[in-house]
């Protein structure tokens, strides 16, 4: 794919961002665990305290106080036997036996046409917050969409 907007001598182009795969740091993750057809929340902002100036009573400093990160969603088919499945029915439906969520780490990879990586997001002490189910609907023909919500520590870029 070919952005048609650049100088046909220019050397960079963007990639795309439709080509890309999700693994999981659980026992057993598969070929299956790392299909998802939509990845969304890969940000970072700095919070920020606001010092007001002693005796001026114009200025006011902010200040960067802290990495703030957003959950991660990630959107695939249903996939009822999978490593990432039984991760998310331990969190949700054993809270007994599984006294607690175990997090783990996540690999979001931006992929090139060669299938080589560009770029990876390793996303650090993930933990699933919450799983959405798409709507069924007799008269649409869509495919049962899994919605899954996590939230994490931060990211970093490798």
């Amino acid at each position: 794919m070919v952005d048609e907007t650049l100088p046909i001598n220019y050397p960079y182009q963007p990639p795309v961002g439709f080509h890309f795969r999700v693994e999981f740091d659980l026992p057993d993750a598969g070929d299956q665990d790392i299909r998802f057809r939509e990845v969304s929340g890969l940000s970072m902002e700095l919070e920020e305290e606001t010092l007001n100036e002693g005796g001026e009573n114009r200025f006011a400093h902010k200040l960067p106080v802290r990495g703030r990160y957003p959950d991660l969603v990630l959107k695939r088919g249903l996939i009822r036997d999978s490593a990432v499945a039984k991760w998310l029915r331990d969190a949700f439906q054993n809270p007994i036996t599984v006294p607690f969520v175990l997090p783990t780490t996540i690999w979001v990879t931006l992929l090139n046409d060669a299938h080589e990586p560009l770029e990876t997001y390793t996303v650090l002490n993930a933990w699933p917050k919450k799983w959405t189910l798409s709507d069924f609907n007799a008269e649409s023909s869509d495919y049962v969409v899994e919605t899954l919500e996590l939230a994490y520590s931060y990211f970093r870029v490798n």
